[in-house]
């Protein structure tokens, strides 16, 4: 069966249980319903054996089972998956953000900016329309104030008529659309940096005021987006901590048997279900954070620039606009970079808000005061403090040859290892039923084939390492029963190779070995020898010949140019004709030649009778 056909038919398993639950009343994703097929295949608990083909009654098995997963009420389990589905599919890195934040604002601009580039004005009206839709798309561009306020909108035409008076509209419309979007462009930049620069300097303030300077929604954000994660983080972590102590409590091998029921198994969803909650708000933090130093850094440059720009302007009253005008782009760019901090921290809020719903069902079923009940005596520790009681217990690496430890004072950039299990303890998963435990890496890291593992205690890292390929398969099984564990301790290379397939052929199996990709590059010199091409040189002598009767036929020639109305003043046209030679020749001594003049005469004229011609010319010799 080739992969392609395997694939359909694993959409068609899909669209199948889509199409259920939307007849049930619950709308769900593509990727949500891909995955839960893929952790019922993999629950060894619903009897589907990789190794084997799969029949019809196997495939109307999966869907139903993928049915009462996704139609559970008040899970923990499956509000952590859908959790996990909505935050890989809405967040990702700082530098998409920031790309998708400018696809939005050119979509948003472009009818703006076709419209302009586009109109044939010829009447005044219709001129003076055009500059006010090229004043429109200047503030929906920079985003300092609105088109509809009359205030803003006289500011900004009367920074453009700087720059752009309305008797230049009749040469920008003479340029292609291309050099049209181009200068609009710029004219936005200008304008901005000169309001900015106006509002800075309206009140004669020595210092600008950084809260003028700043975004509106810029410096609420920033109050309000770092707090309220921090808020959030500081109640899931205050949950965790209570669920691994509860946990702590009715999971050790020692402790007396518990006299009355207690659900283990939602509690351990509950778990994981805050756990997951806390890596996610710990993330969106982390780039608050970054959002928070990049904005004060564009702020001191802000100021920078604008202090410079006092000092090139002053008091003067005409300024070169190649002087003013790179500072003025400047400061635009700057406005724009935190306007796309302003985004991006809202952005990060939003994601935040809609995490909530997904940790609701593990509050509904256990209160604060059930959990306390729970808990009676027991001591609630945080991460913290867990640390620091096993930060004393070190592993002896001489005491330890058969492998490999890495410690803190040995090992460069100790604090960046790449950990496995994100951090947890594989012993205590495997050894108190699936209970988290975040590792300690002071106690020693164990590399185990190219692999870095951390444990919670001394003692779980000597038993671990003593078997360490039977506790890795026992964490895989846990992840296989509590399909939430894939992601939160990332997993998903080691389940990456499993495929549901509703029809295989004879010998085949679900289990497909994946196509791994990578992304490689090669750089090579572009010359590595040096060469002397002379791209000019011909070696054939016929060629030579056609270029000579070619450069002579020229000589003959006259070139014409011709002018059109678009192309005015727009290039530079040169033409060069050959001019008339003077030709002369000289010999080598002047020569001349004479001969006699005929001469004849008649006699016998008047009245003789007889007319005598006589020949009178003079002899040559004579």
């Amino acid at each position: 069966m080739s992969r392609a056909h395997a694939e359909s038919v694993i959409k068609s398993i899909i669209h199948e249980i889509v199409q259920q639950c939307a007849v049930r009343g619950h709308v769900v994703s593509d990727t949500l319903v891909a995955f839960m097929v893929k952790a019922v295949v993999l629950d060894p608990r619903n009897g589907f054996n990789v190794d084997r083909t799969l029949t019809k009654q196997d495939v109307q098995k999966l869907v139903e089972l993928c049915l009462d997963k996704l139609m559970e009420k008040c899970s923990p389990s499956l509000d952590t998956i859908k959790m996990q589905v909505y935050f890989d599919m809405n967040y990702t890195s700082r530098r998409e953000f920031l790309e998708e934040i400018h696809k939005v604002v050119e979509s948003r601009l472009s009818p703006v900016s076709r419209e302009i580039t586009d109109s044939r004005v010829k009447t005044r009206e219709e001129f003076e329309a055009l500059y006010r839709k090229i004043v429109t798309y200047i503030l929906l561009r920079s985003g300092m104030g609105s088109p509809t306020d009359a205030n803003t909108v006289q500011e900004a035409t009367a920074a453009l008529q700087s720059v752009f008076p309305q008797t230049e509209l009749g040469a920008f419309m003479a340029l292609l659309k291309r050099d049209k979007e181009q200068q609009l462009s710029e004219l936005a930049m200008i304008v901005t940096g000169i309001r900015l620069f106006n509002k800075a300097t309206e009140k004669g303030e020595e210092e600008p005021d950084l809260q003028k300077l700043s975004p509106t929604v810029l410096t609420e954000a920033l109050l309000v987006t770092s707090k309220s994660i921090e808020d959030e983080l500081s109640v899931s972590q205050s949950l965790a901590w209570k669920y691994t102590a509860v946990l702590e409590r009715f999971t050790d091998p020692d402790s007396p048997p518990a006299q009355r029921d207690v659900p283990i198994v939602l509690l351990k969803q509950a778990l994981y279900n805050v756990r997951q909650h806390e890596v996610f708000l710990k993330m969106l933090l982390a780039d608050a954070s970054v959002c928070a130093k990049h904005t004060e850094i564009l702020q001191t440059e802000l100021l920078s620039q604008m202090k410079q720009l006092k000092e090139t302007v002053k008091s003067k009253k005409a300024v070169s606009t190649a002087k003013v005008f790179p500072l003025f782009t400047s400061l635009s760019k700057l406005w724009s970079g935190l306007q796309d901090e302003a985004e991006l921290l809202s952005i990060f809020n939003n994601i935040r808000l809609n995490l909530q719903p997904f940790i609701a069902s593990q509050a509904k079923i256990f209160s604060e005061t059930y959990l306390d009940d729970l808990l009676e005596a027991s001591e609630v520790k945080t991460d913290e403090q867990r640390m620091t009681e096993s930060s004393d217990e070190r592993i002896v690496p001489a005491e330890m040859k058969t492998q490999e430890w890495f410690l803190p004072e040995t090992t460069a950039s100790f604090n960046e290892l790449p950990l496995q299990y994100n951090g947890v303890c594989g012993y205590t998963l495997v050894n108190r039923d699936g209970l988290l435990l975040p590792g300690n890496p002071h106690v020693g890291v164990l590399k185990h084939k190219e692999k870095l593992y951390v444990f919670s205690s001394k003692e779980a890292a000597l038993k671990f390492a003593s078997s360490s390929d039977d506790f890795i398969a026992e964490v895989a099984e846990k992840a296989k029963r509590s399909p939430e564990l894939i992601q939160l301790l990332k997993l998903h290379q080691q389940f990456s190779n499993v495929s549901p397939y509703s029809e295989m052929q004879p010998g085949e199996s679900l289990l497909v070995k994946p196509i791994t990709k990578c992304e490689s590059g090669t750089q090579t010199d572009l010359h590595p020898v040096e060469t002397n091409i002379v791209k000019s040189y011909e070696w054939n002598e016929w060629e030579l010949r056609r270029k000579a009767v070619k450069l002579a036929d020229i000589r003959t020639k006259v070139t014409h140019s011709v002018q059109t109305d678009l192309s005015h003043m727009r290039r530079e046209n040169v033409t060069q004709t050959w001019l008339p030679k003077n030709a002369a020749c000289q010999s080598k001594r002047d020569g001349e030649s004479n001969v006699p003049k005929p001469q004849t005469y008649l006699a016998g004229l008047r009245g003789h009778g007889h007319v005598v011609k006589i020949n009178l010319t003079r002899s040559v010799d004579k």
